[in-house]
């Protein structure tokens, strides 16, 4: 305020919302002779990630915000194991493309081989391979529509070409 417009330098703009959690990208532009554009794109939490006994939002673009339950109410899914936050996204995207029903999702685990397990809010829980994960997805969304599998607890489709249920 009250400062000539081609004295201010973009960093002067960005620097203090950097600080800021859940921002993916701030644009910062000049509109001459008196106007300053900014534009925030936020990033938006999707799970609860726990990492070292510590609690993290883990956001849409894989970034790390310390937990803090006043931020956002917790019905998010928790994300457990080592390394999960690297992959997780990408997990998460392709249930996302498939269709699955990510609300009914209460816990994603992680295995350092490369796969993931889920429990849903039900209890049940579907083992997803490291391979061809696309395909066991769209399985596992007509498996959970069948009404011969909700007697099921664990849906295992790790062995490419068989589904073994327990």
């Amino acid at each position: 305020y009250k400062k000539n417009i081609l004295f201010i330098k973009r960093n002067d703009v960005e620097k203090p919302l950097k600080s800021i959690d859940f921002l993916d990208k701030i644009e910062v532009k000049k509109k001459y002779p008196n106007t300053i554009i900014i534009k925030v794109y936020e990033t938006k939490p999707v799970a609860i990630l726990f990492k070292k006994n510590k609690k993290y939002f883990l956001d849409n673009s894989s970034n790390l915000i310390p937990f803090n339950k006043n931020m956002f109410p917790d019905d998010f899914p928790n994300v457990f194991g080592e390394g999960a936050e690297q992959s997780f996204i990408s997990f998460f995207n392709l249930l996302e493309d498939n269709n699955f029903p990510k609300k009914k999702v209460k816990n994603f685990y992680y295995f350092q081989i490369g796969r993931w397990d889920l429990q849903l809010l039900n209890n049940k829980i579907i083992k997803f391979p490291e391979n061809n994960i696309d395909d066991a997805i769209q399985k596992s969304i007509k498996l959970l529509e069948r009404e011969d599998f909700k007697n099921y607890n664990i849906i295992d489709l790790r062995v490419d070409g068989k589904i073994i249920v327990e």
